[in-house]
């Protein structure tokens, strides 16, 4: 009872709300504050194509000249002029530039939400194992208290002596501790949920609510490889890069191209009224083009640089598929391992080690056997638990881990 109630005491001030898994995806994928940072990348990439399809400006000139007018009567006058500078090819290439890379960003941001799914379920089913520790946790503390209580009462009626009464209070303190300590532990992996869904109520902490043993999915290593180079997201947004890699050297190619630059002007020279060289007021037009030297087309480096980036894009993506099919044979691997070995503990090694428990502590009530035996009793089958959730974490972990590896996601 005294358990329980400082239990309460630790989260009298922390609301504890159960949470199912795919409510719990759901708030990831909504309330992440990293993925919404993420997806901004998307947005930043489609204003830059925005950006990408403004024309040049025209130029609106204006001249005014005086030639000693007040003096010399040599007359004054002014013009007005529109020019427009004409490019050819050049913004085409920068508008395909940024659409590819728009949607690499779509790519990556794939390729984040696959990770973060992964991390944020293994948090998940971390919080489950330390949830379960605390409860084996709790029933040992439960069991040694009942111990102790059972002493006091033999001790009271002169059954044993008094130094094992007190032992087993103490052995009831050690525990209590332990338990302490596993509650703090069970906090900080509730902690870890809020920080994936974005919570920043520190008054509130979110409970998974879900089985701890993921179902058991038969693979073909095969296919799975042959899915992973055809759907992981790191893999097509590496393919889009290189189509990013072609599209700038498209845009390098088309500066190469010479500008031209169309001119009109409009002028108006007033009446000269100089003695000796009088001349009426008359209007001109003027139309002009220009058009540059292109002795920078003989410098190519901005071309040659694009065309290694392109063949970087390409050894790049090479090296992430093998990369691919890597991770998916290490995780495959991973996986078989950790379903047996979760499976041998099912097969009989928890069942035996409760049934000894058991045994021990009715012994123990008939003065058949000591305290030393029923606590290592207890600490074997604490321990055995504790490796049995563990290796159940450790296969839950593995099947994520095969999962993302190989760019599916069936977990629900």
């Amino acid at each position: 009872m005294v358990s329980i109630v400082l239990w309460s005491l630790g989260y009298s001030q922390t609301a504890i709300k159960p949470i199912t898994f795919s409510t719990y995806l759901q708030k990831v994928d909504s309330g992440n504050l990293e993925y919404a940072a993420q997806k901004l990348n998307v947005s930043i990439a489609e204003a830059q194509v925005i950006a990408a399809k403004v024309r040049n400006d025209p130029q609106l000139g204006f001249n005014y000249f005086n030639n000693e007018q007040a003096k010399k009567k040599m007359g004054y006058g002014g013009s007005i002029s529109v020019s427009q500078t004409f490019t050819f090819g050049k913004r085409s290439a920068a508008i395909g530039l940024a659409k590819s890379e728009t949607e690499l960003s779509k790519s990556l941001l794939a390729d984040y939400l696959r990770n973060l799914h992964a991390d944020a379920t293994v948090s998940f089913f971390e919080s489950l194992r330390q949830k379960k520790l605390y409860e084996i946790k709790k029933e040992a503390y439960q069991n040694i208290s009942d111990l102790a209580k059972s002493d006091s009462i033999r001790f009271a009626k002169g059954k044993i002596m008094e130094i094992d009464a007190i032992q087993s209070k103490v052995e009831a303190g050690l525990a209590y501790n332990e338990l302490l300590q596993s509650e703090t532990e069970q906090k900080k992996a509730f902690t870890e949920l809020s920080l994936y869904t974005g919570t920043t109520k520190a008054t509130l902490l979110y409970q998974p609510e879900s089985a701890i043993k993921l179902t058991y999915r038969s693979y073909r290593l095969a296919d799975l490889i042959e899915q992973g180079k055809t759907q992981r997201t790191d893999l097509v947004a590496a393919m889009q890069n290189i189509d990013v890699a072609n599209k700038a050297l498209k845009v390098a190619q088309r500066e190469k191209n010479s500008d031209v630059t169309v001119s009109l002007e409009l002028g108006h020279n007033a009446e000269v009224k100089n003695e000796i060289a009088p001349a009426p007021s008359y209007n001109s037009l003027t139309a002009g083009i220009s058009l540059p030297i292109p002795f920078s087309k003989m410098n190519r480096g901005s071309i040659n640089a694009a065309k290694q980036r392109v063949r970087q894009a390409s050894l790049e993506y090479d090296q992430a598929a093998l990369q691919v099919q890597n991770e998916i044979m290490k995780a495959y691997y991973d996986y078989e391992s950790a379903a047996k070995q979760v499976l041998h503990f099912e097969n009989g090694l928890l069942r035996q080690a409760l049934e000894v428990l058991k045994g021990k502590i009715y012994s123990y009530s008939r003065g058949d056997t000591s305290l030393l035996e029923v606590l290592n009793a207890q600490r074997t089958y604490n321990e055995v638990q504790g490796q049995y959730y563990q290796a159940v974490f450790d296969y839950d972990s593995a099947l994520i881990n095969l999962e993302k590896s190989a760019g599916i996601w069936d977990i629900n």
